[in-house]
């Protein structure tokens, strides 16, 4: 691969920028024509769009939806730290069918899919113990000699990777967090008359090439959101009317693809219902608490964990002192290992007596959207259109 992502976390993150979407390295892929791709992202109640429906040369991972093979790559990002032009050709950047031409890291990809496939149903069960993650660690390379930096050094401990023990505190109860998140929002009256919102501000992002351009979200109780961000080569649209999902962006393996029902469908779900806070009890079931005391930003957070519907397991922070939600990470299950998306919540503001963040960054394992709300309207009507199925993703005119 060319390039390997170091040094500072906004480097990182732009380096995996590169090429639209560093979710697409790795694997052996190129796209296939268009035709009868449109078809194949209709209303959920069709079959998902699946892996081989979009990508040729795929070997090791057919028979997945599109969704699940993009976090799959982006797995692979994660763990090997490198972007797509890393495992393709570098005239793939300018020529998509290239992405199928075989090198000799592709050829090894395949191999240790297979081992780490074989070693977990071996030895653990068929229980996916090992990963990439597990020996690469962000390194192309795995070291085999011990680190006495990595032993004898004090490193904060991500935020993240903490889980529930058997000797955590007992208080405060996950009823005891939302009843004080409830309240730091507004309290239970202020909240239930909060029925929709309306925000514009900016969005940064990859697909942006990290320049800020308009956004705009649409909300409306209990789990209705869409989001359009307006980028330089087209609009790219999130839209969940309550029960079905679609994504559409130019930088995705098809202009407009519709999330099946389950696991796809939680995330879009989850994120229109916490945009209402009287509503999260009823977002996530299954509460759990049970994790040691943490930091996020030198603040202490209280960590409780529930089950979404499509059973994905979602883990909220929340603020001791304040009260008030400050991260959200969900984990979605692929073939090599599960993969978080973060959303963080900050710059909290009093909208109609509700606090709402207006401050909101989504991290996941190919980059980082952020988004930066000038003003939130509440309780204003909304064209029923701005949940419907979205248009496919068009490029915009040059000079439009």
């Amino acid at each position: 691969m060319i390039m390997q992502i170091r040094g500072s976390r906004l480097s990182k993150l732009a380096l995996r920028s590169i090429a639209l979407a560093a979710a697409v390295l790795v694997c052996l892929i190129t796209i296939r024509p268009a035709a009868g791709q449109q078809a194949a992202t209709q209303a959920t109640a069709v079959k998902p769009v699946m892996v081989e429906d979009v990508f040729k040369n795929v070997q090791e991972l057919k028979g997945i939806p599109v969704n699940e093979f993009m976090d799959t790559m982006g797995f692979f990002a994660a763990s090997i730290g490198l972007n797509c032009t890393g495992c393709h050709v570098p005239e793939a950047l300018q020529d998509w069918s290239r992405f199928a031409d075989d090198v000799p890291r592709k050829r090894m990809s395949r191999i240790m899919i297979r081992m780490v496939d074989s070693i977990n149903k071996e030895k653990f069960g068929g229980r996916r113990m090992i990963t990439c993650w597990t020996c690469h660690r962000g390194g192309q390379a795995v070291d085999n000699i011990p680190s006495l930096m990595a032993q004898y050094s004090i490193a904060p401990e991500d935020p993240n990777a903490i889980e529930m023990v058997q000797d955590a505190p007992k208080e405060p109860t996950a009823n005891q967090i939302l009843d004080k998140y409830i309240q730091a929002s507004g309290g239970a009256q202020k909240l239930a008359a909060l029925t929709s919102w309306v925000a514009k501000g900016t969005y940064e992002g990859y697909n942006t090439y990290h320049v800020k351009v308009p956004v705009e979200i649409y909300a409306k109780a209990p789990a209705q959101r869409s989001l359009f961000a307006h980028t330089q080569i087209g609009d790219n649209s999130e839209v969940f009317d309550g029960r079905n999902g679609w994504v559409a962006g130019l930088d995705r393996p098809l202009p407009l693809i519709a999330l099946p029902p389950g696991p796809e469908l939680d995330g879009p779900k989850l994120d229109a219902m916490l945009g209402f806070p009287g509503s999260i009890r009823a977002a996530l079931s299954d509460w759990k608490t049970g994790f040691p005391p943490t930091t996020i930003d030198d603040k202490l957070a209280n960590i409780i964990q529930g089950t979404a519907a499509g059973k994905t397991r979602v883990k909220l922070y929340f603020d001791d002192k304040t009260g008030l939600l400050t991260r959200q990470v969900r984990y979605a299950d692929t073939p090599i290992g599960m993969v978080p998306t973060q959303t963080d919540y900050s710059d909290y503001r009093d909208v109609a007596g509700v606090k709402l963040p207006y401050h909101i960054v989504v991290t996941w394992t190919d980059g980082q959207s952020d988004i930066l709300l000038t003003e939130i309207q509440a309780n204003v009507a909304i064209d029923a259109a701005k949940f419907a199925k979205p248009a496919p993703a068009t490029a915009k005119k040059q000079g439009k």
